[in-house]
């Protein structure tokens, strides 16, 4: 762990203990003046007192606009109230207003310099705008009054560090390391600075003591190894970490250090054989490995190693941890890369065989039942998903979905109605419940409460392409408000030129309005943008041809929608009396 890494969680760490802290010490303060810089009556002084409660109340019931309304109020009653302005300014600061936050929290220590809450937010401020040299500035005045505190003194001397202020952060180390006696983290912490300040001999000084202090502690000689490779010397590194290998041959993450080297030598073979061991120790731990492996994979222009070469790895993975469930899901990771999605799906089953509490996992597996169209799959799967995390609404709408396509559409309204709670304010969600309803209310012939909830899709969603091209076909079927279908399908085509799915409902629309030579463009359109092999709307080309006198034609595909689907109920009908018939089944 870098010196920035540990200081940011300990900062974080102490801000967040500052601020539980704080309250209990804020209402005790009194308001001293008044806008006129006299003392407060002892109804502002009430008012005051009243409205600071109410502030706080609102602060963590979440009304944040409230709060800072009555915490503005508190400061016109008492404008040197260094807790009114804290509470400003702690809002601030979660809102990432840093300005803000910074000269209220000046202030309020110029009035109240005694708070140490106050400068600790402050610092942390400070550091987040990498002010770094005001920041140890608070830590210095902070550790005067606590001498003991040693956090103060590790946060200063590391921010000194930082603002490259080498000698003052070299001397703090050393007053902390009075304190604490000898310790690796103020050791590693000097060493770096000793690098940033050129001072390679002094940061090699400070390696080889710690080796001193302890030699039998591998890591010592990793830490000597890398700082010969920071300063060019490969061959004194690589002399240290095969140190290590002898003192400890089970180390596995030395041959994550040497692969490395290798790389950085232009020797991938030897970095790949070493790659090899750490996979293949078992003393390493899992975690490491698993999280080497996905960094490789997650960008395959940046990684290491060939598409083989990591299939090796996984491999090896597999033989040195083969009870580790994790194995599942990069498994299936690893084959829907490849697009195979189906065994990717088999991975995933046999994870939640060990594990049924992975909400995540749950979601993957619905999406691959989606993907592959397996809906007695995704019925079953998402049906017993909701009884594990019965609050998740995709789940539900992922139900409905499996239930539609399986024509269970009484099951489609009332799971929708049951998960419609857990949607709260996800609008996307929302839409797709509103069009499942939709669908659902349609195959169930409640024709007025179906096209009520198009239209809210549409309302809740203007370019929901999806929703406003099977409104319009519905619409066209029935025969009903066909302007509004032909102004619904033209905005779809519009966005979707080359949708055949899309411009078959327009070309039906048109159609319907009989204005039969345009539908007759769209729907060749649909057909040669890949609708060719699809028996509705070859069928839909032959009752247009039709239309237009083209008899001969309109049978031609009248039959050639049968030979490649099934078409209408009327079809055949069609194909023996040479005659176009009304379906209202499409």
């Amino acid at each position: 762990m870098t010196i920035k890494k540990l200081t940011y969680f300990l900062f974080v760490a102490i801000l967040l203990a500052s601020c539980s802290a704080t309250q209990q010490q804020l209402v005790a303060e009194p308001a001293v003046k008044g806008i006129d810089g006299t003392e407060l009556s002892e109804d502002q002084a009430n008012e005051f007192e009243y409205l600071f409660i109410e502030g706080l109340k609102q602060k963590k019931l979440g009304n944040i606009q409230s709060a800072v309304s009555i915490f503005s109020r508190c400061l016109e009653i008492d404008p040197n109230s260094s807790v009114a302005m804290y509470e400003m300014a702690s809002i601030h600061y979660a809102n990432k207003d840093l300005t803000s936050a910074s000269l209220l929290l000046e202030k309020a220590i110029s009035i109240n310099s005694e708070n140490k809450w106050y400068q600790l937010m402050l610092a942390e401020i400070y550091r987040q705008r990498q002010q770094y040299q005001e920041a140890a500035a608070i830590y210095t005045r902070l550790s005067k009054n606590e001498p003991d505190n040693l956090e103060y003194l590790y946060y200063n001397a590391t921010l000194l560090g930082m603002a490259e202020q080498y000698k003052e952060a070299i001397d703090a180390y050393d007053l902390l390391e009075q304190k604490t006696g000898m310790n690796e983290q103020i050791s590693v912490a000097r060493q770096q600075i000793y690098l940033a300040w050129d001072k390679p001999d002094e940061a090699f000084d400070e390696i080889n003591r710690l080796i001193e202090s302890d030699p039998e502690e591998t890591q010592y000689y990793g830490l000597l190894a890398e700082l010969y490779q920071q300063v060019g010397d490969e061959k004194n590194a690589v002399k240290n970490f095969n140190k290590i290998l002898e003192m400890d041959p089970e180390n596995g993450f030395v041959h994550f250090s040497l692969a490395n080297y290798y790389i950085e030598q232009g020797d991938k073979k030897k970095a790949f054989e070493h790659i090899k061991k750490a996979f293949a120790n078992e003393e390493l731990d899992a975690e490491t490995k698993i999280q080497y492996y996905m960094l490789q994979t997650s960008d395959a222009e940046s990684s290491e190693w060939t598409h083989d070469e990591m299939n090796e790895l996984l491999d090896i993975l597999q033989e040195t941890h083969p009870d580790d469930n994790r194995m599942y899901t990069i498994y299936a990771e690893h084959l829907m890369r490849q697009n195979k999605i189906d065994e990717a799906r088999s991975y995933l089953k046999q994870y939640l065989e060990t594990d049924k509490d992975n909400f995540i996992i749950w979601q993957q597996l619905l999406f691959m039942d989606n993907d592959l169209m397996d809906f007695e799959g995704l019925y079953s799967n998402s049906k017993q998903a909701i009884e594990l995390f019965p609050n998740q609404a995709v789940l539900y709408a992922l139900h409905a979905v499996a239930a539609l396509q399986l024509e269970k559409y009484d099951e489609v309204l009332a799971t929708l109605e049951e998960g419609e709670v857990y949607v709260l304010d996800n609008k996307s969600l929302e839409v797709q419940f509103e069009l499942y309803k939709a669908e659902a209310y349609y195959k169930l012939n409640q024709v007025e409460k179906a096209f009520k909830a198009f239209d809210e899709v549409i309302k809740l969603n203007p370019d929901n392409h999806m929703a406003m091209n099977n409104y319009a076909y519905y619409l066209s079927i029935r025969g009903e408000q066909l302007e509004k279908a032909e102004r619904l399908s033209g905005r779809v085509v519009q966005a979707n030129p080359d949708n055949p799915t899309y411009l078959d409902t327009y070309a039906w629309v048109l159609f319907k309005r009989e204005n039969y030579q345009l539908a007759k463009f769209y729907i060749e359109s649909a057909i040669n943008n890949g609708g060719d092999e699809n028996s509705v709307l070859l069928e839909h080309y032959g009752d247009i041809l039709y239309k237009l006198g083209e008899k001969d034609k309109a049978l031609e595909n009248w039959r050639k929608a049968k030979a490649v689907g099934e078409g209408t109920e009327v079809l055949e009908q069609k194909i023996r009396e040479l005659r176009f018939i009304e379906s209202l089944v499409h």
